[in-house]
């Protein structure tokens, strides 16, 4: 089966090759154990020309899992701006999603990676809306999830690596045999954490919720983004610790992610939230979100980076 997304070069480790030449070796490391740090950015098509959004702190991201995960990545964030919007130029897409992924290559199998080579790859794909064209508006219908995320001091939640990820596939395989668009996990202690691949606020009597850091969620950098723009118009966000019955009783929930942008949630365990609707909280965060990924509105913290 042809993946849909698919363009014309992927970039490894400092060469350009075709898309279905992209392979690596069965006995990598990352293959056998999940030892893989990725990363999801996207670039959008704006009348002002294509742009990236916070690619630096993407960029970052990926520099201190590796860090966390003693994999020494040899690039800077400025070097790995440069290869990123390379490898969008060379395909000649002027919207896409990027995967880039630094994973243990071949060397020799067993637990131990330090024999084995830190290699790099650069995906560009065609990706629309994640949760679906119309999620955006209409909002998903989504289920608390059995999958518990992983518990403090097992698997580092801030690092994006491809062995937590196993997790994710589990929260999400669930939700869709039972028929929702997602899942939603708690932490070990049974608080609030995060969605298969997204974070998640609530808003409750004109207050912002989001988890805490500590209850085993990702540090988003959508999620960082609403955090500062719902501040700016004036809203009170509260990072803490959230119990699961905070979801049923809030006015309105929404997921955050660079695959997700800011999405909506209508109904949770078929609880319906608010009135079953984008409501006018959420709303109005997408509308200075996307103001100024679009250029419409001024890019005053400097989010934007033009190909």
């Amino acid at each position: 089966m042809d993946f849909k997304g698919k363009t014309e070069k992927i970039w490894m480790n400092g060469k350009y090759v075709d898309w279905d030449d992209a392979k690596i070796h069965i006995c990598s490391h990352v293959i056998h154990y999940g030892t893989a740090i990725f990363g999801g950015i996207r670039c959008y098509k704006t009348q002002k020309g294509s742009v990236f959004f916070r690619l630096s702190d993407h960029s970052n991201r990926l520099i201190y899992s590796c860090k966390i995960y003693r994999m020494e990545l040899k690039y800077t964030i400025e070097e790995l701006n440069n290869i990123i919007m390379d490898t969008v130029r060379i395909n000649k897409v002027d919207e896409c999603y990027i995967r880039p992924i630094i994973y243990r290559g071949y060397g020799e199998l067993g637990v131990n990676p330090f024999n084995c080579p830190i290699d790099m790859a650069i995906i560009v794909m065609k990706w629309g809306k994640y949760l679906g064209e119309e999620a955006l508006e209409n909002g998903v219908d989504v289920c608390v999830s059995s999958w518990l995320r992983m518990a403090p001091n097992t698997f580092p939640a801030m690092a994006k690596c491809g062995a937590n990820y196993m997790n994710s596939q589990l929260i999400k395989m669930e939700a869709i045999l039972n028929n929702y668009v997602e899942g939603i996990a708690l932490d070990t202690a049974g608080h609030l954490s995060e969605g298969s691949g997204e974070n998640i606020f609530l808003v409750r009597e004109g207050k912002i919720y989001t988890p805490q850091l500590s209850s085993s969620i990702l540090q988003g950098i959508t999620r960082e983004s609403v955090i500062k723009i719902a501040k700016d118009l004036g809203y009170e966000v509260i990072e803490g610790t959230i119990p699961r019955e905070m979801l049923y009783i809030a006015d309105e929930v929404f997921f955050t992610g660079t695959a997700a942008e800011i999405t909506p949630i209508r109904s949770i365990d078929k609880i319906k939230i608010g009135n079953g609707k984008r409501g006018p909280i959420t709303h109005q965060i997408q509308n200075e979100f996307f103001g100024i990924i679009n250029g419409e509105k001024e890019d005053k913290y400097g989010w934007l980076t033009y190909l």
